[in-house]
């Protein structure tokens, strides 16, 4: 007897490629299996150590601007998501394109280094880092470049430094920490006293990378949880297995963050946002951003789920740069740098401002 079955219609048959699917969950097997892809691989040698902290130079293949780059990165995360992998990589973008590169990799903090707080990373190693690339170019200026936190941290440091730096650039950079781009409840507890940060740096010393991690999970869900969906649909694809594989191994591999630099940060920037206030000191020098005076360039990104335009934006009226310029692009946080972009966008704007050669 037929049985008719309700709403078939409503429910397109299921077709399987076994094929297809067999190579996807065997490609899967060895993502998971795999040891971790080689990153960071243009050349590169060391110029200055400190502590944890390196200098790293990357030669330009045929020079054709007098002014280096200095890159300044997070405290957050590791810094090669800058150098991510061959023809997606920021440094080789620029290098290629005939522009000296320095990068300051903070380097992973130990339980030796809780007391180191912002005022000392930007004096002691910022600065100096800074000095000996200059002495090491031959230049007689620089370039600074900051990304995310970085961006902030180098605004704080071209306020009050002596060096001769003729252009900050500075991309998804928070300034302005009126607004969170994390859950309103814990800005609300960070200005209410709810969270208490200090009573967590007291027990732990530095906040531990399991704790940055569950932070930037928790800021960018689902976006940080839904790689996962798409690789066990996507495991057959060897260009983008490996393009996954290199973004996973960054996401996940987190740095403690200094307990005395997050105890600054959380207090004076998070809750009290001095740096937009002008009430920011670091040891005993007074931040001011209206005493940068550098060539400007701001670069948001319309897509970014961490630092919003309007995070990024107040720059632009707090400093006294007679040359600025803002420029939001389509991207977000993390592929402004993977897709090329960020090189294009520093070349263009850059290069006539580097001394031309």
């Amino acid at each position: 007897m037929a049985v008719d079955i309700p709403f078939k219609d409503l429910f397109p048959p299921l077709e399987i490629d076994s094929e297809k699917d067999m190579k996807r969950w065997k490609h899967l097997f060895q993502v998971l299996n795999e040891p971790e892809p080689k990153i960071g691989q243009t050349p590169r040698t060391e110029v200055w150590r400190k502590n944890k902290s390196v200098l790293w130079h990357y030669p330009v293949k045929q020079k054709k601007y007098g002014i280096p780059l200095f890159f300044v990165y997070s405290l957050f995360n590791k810094p090669y998501i800058l150098d991510f992998a061959p023809k997606a990589s920021v440094i080789e973008g620029l290098t290629n394109r005939g522009f000296d590169v320095y990068l300051l990799d903070w380097g992973t903090p130990g339980y030796e280094d809780k007391n180191i707080g912002l005022d000392t990373y930007i004096e002691k190693y910022l600065r100096t880092a800074v000095k000996r690339a200059i002495r090491h170019s031959g230049a007689e200026e620089i370039t600074v470049v900051g990304y995310c936190l970085g961006g902030t941290i180098a605004s704080i440091y071209a306020s009050i430094a002596e060096e001769p730096i003729k252009n900050l650039i500075v991309a998804t950079v928070p300034i302005d920490f009126t607004e969170f781009a994390g859950p309103d409840k814990w800005m609300e507890g960070f200005r209410k006293g709810d969270i208490n940060i200090d009573r967590l740096i007291d027990v732990y010393g530095n906040i531990p990378s399991t704790y940055v991690e569950a932070m930037f999970r928790a800021v960018s869900s689902p976006i940080y949880f839904s790689n996962y969906t798409t690789l066990l649909h996507r495991a057959h694809e060897a260009k983008y297995v490996d393009k996954w594989r290199r973004m996973n191994k960054w996401t996940t591999d987190q740095v403690p963050f200094a307990g005395e630099a997050f105890r600054q940060l959380a207090n004076n920037l998070f809750k009290e946002n001095k740096l937009v206030k002008g009430e920011l000191m670091m040891g005993n020098k007074h931040v001011d951003l209206k005493n940068i005076k550098s060539n400007l360039l701001v670069i948001s990104s319309s897509n970014d789920n961490l630092v919003p335009e309007s995070q990024s934006l107040p720059i632009m009226d707090l400093v006294s740069s007679e040359d600025k310029t803002y420029k939001l692009v389509e991207a977000g946080h993390v592929s402004l740098a993977l897709t090329g972009l960020f090189a294009a966008v520093v070349n263009e704007w850059a290069s006539t401002r580097s001394n031309p050669l």
